[in-house]
């Protein structure tokens, strides 16, 4: 660029009139470059992660409820092929033990690959998802079902993650509470409505029939998932520039802006009583995947996961054969007492993720604290529980709640310990070992049931909660430092 040195009293032969023209062409040319993003300053945001919200809210419902139905059909399965409790539970774990061995390999993959890459593979593996599910209506030999869920299983498995990633990118810190808080009521969502489709289809048709109804709204989600959303929102072209900033805590510039985004969500109000209790404390990202492999915070939540998936399955997946075979309920009064957990479960994890964002300011490990130790306090009041549907569908409502209330914390936990680089494989610890200790338990509950009664299930349930209770008290609750500029 020319530059006119005021101080030469000589002006290199300019002159004032010269120099102008010069000046006021720069001012034009500067003005012009700048108008864009003086106009991306003062745009209102498009919100359009919301929309990405409600789609993977649908998706994750659906996904869900391909795994729930298999407890509605057991009953009928276990009738026409003859096979024993630890038979049935067996065929119930297989499906989650494929899920969380394939949740570390996928969050490492979620990491190496192009954001194009993992957007497309989304839309893969729910098209995969709604393919096993279809399958599973065609059985004809107790081997096929095993094969099928563990199909089910490795083709759902990348889909949790995908989603965790994808809320991870779209939303700023002081949304990813209520974002996972909805994703994980999808999961909720999906097995609330299974016993009622159910039952109508069984009434219509027959259990197998089951599958194929479930296998179709996944494949229509999955192709509008691959028009609608990317992995982030930097590339989609439904994403202004104005929502791109608000949701990277990119305001607009001035002198405090370096300031102000090196400590977003690095300060929360202090509670001290709470945060004695918490654990809280202030602690550096696990930037490497050795620091998130190593992580006692990572794996202990993990693990306390595991127990709490645990109940959710059999929930999930025993219940209802406990409503018909013990309490000899008929299929109208199962259908209601089976979706209870889940009307639970729903509210609870909605009202989790509120009240960690908004009320907690993002501590996660109050509300995961008071699921475990509501969950055991409920599960001990169906010990021994009499024949009434109003008492079962109040402790079975309340320990959905319970067991909810605390869910999103899990997924959210590691968004507050990683980057956004290491967050998919540290969530993909927490997922693998939770579905893996929650793949236990449906076995776990046939080998008891052969053995003992149902009051041993109910016991074995009081004892996970309390076993998470304990390894929750030993992580902390974490306050992030960060470097400066760099995301939240």
């Amino acid at each position: 660029m020319h530059h006119v040195d005021a101080a030469d009293p000589v002006g290199r032969g300019s002159s004032a009139a010269s120099v102008a023209p010069a000046a006021s062409a720069a001012s034009a040319v500067s003005a012009a470059s700048n108008a864009p993003a003086a106009a991306q300053i003062g745009q209102k945001p498009t919100r359009y992660r919301w929309v990405v919200m409600g789609l993977i809210f649908l998706i994750w419902a659906i996904a869900c409820a391909d795994r729930a139905n298999f407890g509605i059909a057991l009953p009928y399965m276990k009738k026409e092929y003859g096979i024993t409790n630890t038979e049935a539970g067996l065929i119930v774990s297989l499906f989650s033990f494929a899920y969380g061995l394939v949740q570390i390999p996928v969050g490492l993959m979620y990491k190496r690959l192009s954001e194009k890459t993992t957007g497309i593979l989304f839309s893969v593996f729910m098209l995969l998802t709604s393919l096993f599910t279809g399958l599973m209506g065609t059985t004809s030999s107790v081997l096929l079902l095993q094969l099928y869920r563990v199909g089910l299983g490795l083709s759902e498995g990348p889909l949790g993650i995908g989603c965790t990633n994808v809320i991870n990118r779209w939303f700023p810190p002081e949304e990813k509470g209520t974002a996972t808080g909805l994703w994980i009521a999808a999961s909720k969502l999906g097995p609330l409505i299974v016993p009622t489709v159910c039952i109508i289809v069984i009434q219509l048709w027959g259990w197998r029939e089951i599958f194929y109804v479930f296998a179709v709204p996944g494949i229509f989600l999955a192709i509008l998932w691959f028009f609608l959303v990317t992995n982030s929102p930097s590339e989609n072209r439904f994403c202004n520039e104005a929502e791109r900033r608000y949701i990277t805590q990119d305001v607009a510039a001035g002198p405090a802006t370096a300031s102000s985004r090196a400590h977003v969500g690095a300060q929360v109000t202090p509670m001290p009583w709470l945060d004695g209790i918490n654990r809280t404390r202030r602690v550096p990202r696990l930037e490497t995947l050795r620091q998130v492999f190593t992580s006692w915070n990572v794996i202990g939540v993990a693990i306390g996961y595991g127990c709490m998936i645990g109940i959710s399955n059999i929930f999930m997946s025993w219940i209802p054969t406990y409503l018909v075979t013990v309490k000899g309920f008929a299929s109208v009064k199962m259908g209601f007492l089976a979706s209870a957990p889940f009307i639970g479960a729903v509210a609870g994890n909605m009202l989790g993720g509120v009240i960690s964002d908004r009320l907690l300011g993002g501590r996660r490990k109050p509300m995961m604290l008071l699921g475990a130790l509501g969950t055991a306090l409920m599960t001990l009041l169906l010990v021994e529980a009499p024949d009434s549907v109003l008492y079962l569908g109040a402790m079975l409502m309340f320990s959905g709640l319970m067991l909810g209330i605390g869910f999103a914390g899990y997924s959210a936990y590691p968004m507050g310990l990683a980057t956004k680089a290491t967050y998919p494989a540290a969530f993909g610890i927490v997922n693998s070992l939770g579905q893996i200790g929650g793949a236990c338990a449906p076995l776990a509950v046939g080998m008891l049931l052969d053995r003992y009664d149902w009051s041993s299930v109910f016991l074995y349930m009081v004892g996970t909660s309390l076993l998470c209770l304990v390894l929750l008290l030993s992580v902390v609750e974490p306050i992030t430092v960060r470097k400066a500029g760099e995301e939240a």
